[in-house]
Order: structure tokens, then C-alpha cells, then sequence
């Protein structure tokens, strides 16, 4: 099952991959095309999607460490968990 969750997460992400660079370069294109924007204002334009870009993933990248944090935390807290009731088990035996 965990095969099934691999192939279907890098199945959206080609997906969302496609959708991202369709999008820029659409807007690329209306940017090139347009007649009545000067070049400085396309530039200008053009550095705010960079920018904004940027700033999306690393935000994502926070998101993504954010979670890792907390599942190592809970792994940990549930291997101690699990320590401490073999030992609470294995204690009446002796």
C-alpha cells in the first residue's frame, strides 16, 4: 500500500509540475506580448514572480520540515512509550 501512496504522490506532483510551468510560461508569453508595457515594468513584474516564487517554497520547505519535526517527535514518544511498558511488563515476570 505504501507502493500505491509513492506512485500517486509523484503522480500529482508531475501533475502540479506541468500545471506550474504552463502557467509561467503562459505568463511569460502575455508579458512578451503585451505592446503597451514598457520593458522596465515587465522587468519589474517579472522580479516580483521570482521573488514570490521563492518565497512560496521556501515556505513549503518550512512546512514540509515543520512536519518532519513532529513525526520524528511523536516516533520517539512512541518508542519510549513502548519501552517503558515492556519494562512495566517484563518487571512482573521477575
Amino acid at each position: 500500500m505504501s507502493n500505491f501512496n509513492k506512485s500517486d504522490n509523484g503522480l500529482i506532483i508531475l501533475f502540479n509540475g506541468l500545471g506550474v510551468a504552463v502557467a509561467y510560461g503562459m505568463l511569460a508569453l502575455s508579458l512578451y506580448l503585451s505592446p503597451d508595457v514598457p520593458l522596465a515594468t515587465k522587468g519589474y513584474w517579472g522580479i516580483g514572480i521570482l521573488l514570490l516564487t521563492l518565497s512560496l517554497v521556501n515556505f513549503v520547505k518550512l512546512r514540509f520540515d515543520e512536519r518532519l519535526s513532529e513525526d520524528r517527535i511523536t516516533r520517539v514518544e512512541e518508542a519510549r512509550n513502548e519501552r517503558l511498558l515492556a519494562e512495566y511488563v517484563g518487571g512482573d515476570d521477575t
